[in-house]
């Protein structure tokens, strides 16, 4: 679906550079097809040399090159990059903003032209391939819009299309933030492992490899986790002494209140950002 469609990433950080191995590594678009940009040159040299995409330092240069331009920046500097490239961006071209906390509306208010937007919000896994990602439209991007997106996404995790742009919060609170919750448990999974006697090193591993096992098993058998956690929980054996330990401690009344503020505090900003950009500025 990629194949002759010329990709423009504006900006390489890790999100960017993620994207360029992913699409390359999967073949889903070939090095000729895409071309890059950074403000700085020595972040640019090794991405050219490992991938063999065109770089530049302009990103106009960027936009009039691509069908399909991702802009893969910071929040703080999305205002200004934008209205860098404004008169460069029509119809002809797909969108897509990757900015965290930016909502479509914004993007609209500040450019105030029809355009094919996209606003797609990854987590940090993307950087090993297994990301999550949810993907809006704007009101002028069609089904085709939505499926070259997922095409992108698609070759660093998993994506899944939401009608809803004011979901975008929600997702942001999921599994957008969602990586640091996992995180902290998989600490606490190995701080009690070094209290029943493992070595740190042994007792990290083990957590980590049961995360993603049981993520595994859940994506590849599409059963419930409720019929999962059952089939490992046998009469008075161990599994359920630990449930019940977490179920005393409030685990599931603190994740899903952990995902609400995240939600409520990513609406505040989104609201900010709008506000922000029709005022021209860009700090929320």
């Amino acid at each position: 679906m990629l194949n002759n469609k010329k990709i423009g990433m504006i900006g390489t950080g890790n999100m960017g550079n993620a994207l360029i191995d992913g699409l390359i590594r999967s073949g889903a678009a070939q090095p000729e097809n895409i071309i890059c940009s950074d403000a700085s040159e020595r972040q640019l040299e090794p991405i050219k040399e490992k991938y063999q995409v065109a770089t530049t330092t302009n990103n106009i240069e960027v936009v009039k090159a691509a069908d399909i331009i991702i802009y893969a920046i910071k929040p703080q500097i999305m205002a200004s990059v934008l209205k860098e490239t404004a008169d460069y961006l029509d119809m002809s071209k797909l969108i897509i903003s990757i900015a965290a906390g930016v909502p479509l509306a914004a993007i609209e208010s500040l450019l105030e032209k029809d355009l094919r937007l996209i606003r797609v919000m990854p987590n940090v896994a993307v950087a090993v391939r297994e990301g999550a990602t949810a993907i809006a439209a704007g009101g002028h991007a069609d089904q085709d819009d939505v499926k070259l997106t997922m095409a992108i996404f698609d070759s660093v995790g998993k994506s899944i299309f939401i009608k809803e742009n004011y979901l975008m919060d929600a997702i942001t609170g999921l599994s957008g933030s969602g990586p640091a919750y996992i995180f902290m448990i998989v600490d606490a999974l190995a701080d009690a492992g070094v209290k029943v006697g493992l070595s740190r090193n042994d007792a990290l591993v083990l957590a980590s490899q049961t995360i993603l096992g049981a993520a595994k098993l859940l994506l590849e058998t599409g059963d419930h986790p409720g019929q999962l956690k059952d089939s490992v929980t046998s009469p008075g054996g161990t599994a359920i002494a630990g449930l019940h330990t977490l179920e005393k401690g409030g685990l599931r009344t603190t994740l899903i209140n952990a995902v609400e503020a995240a939600t409520n505090r990513s609406r505040e900003l989104g609201d900010a950002m709008i506000k922000n950009f029709a005022n021209g500025q860009t700090q929320p």
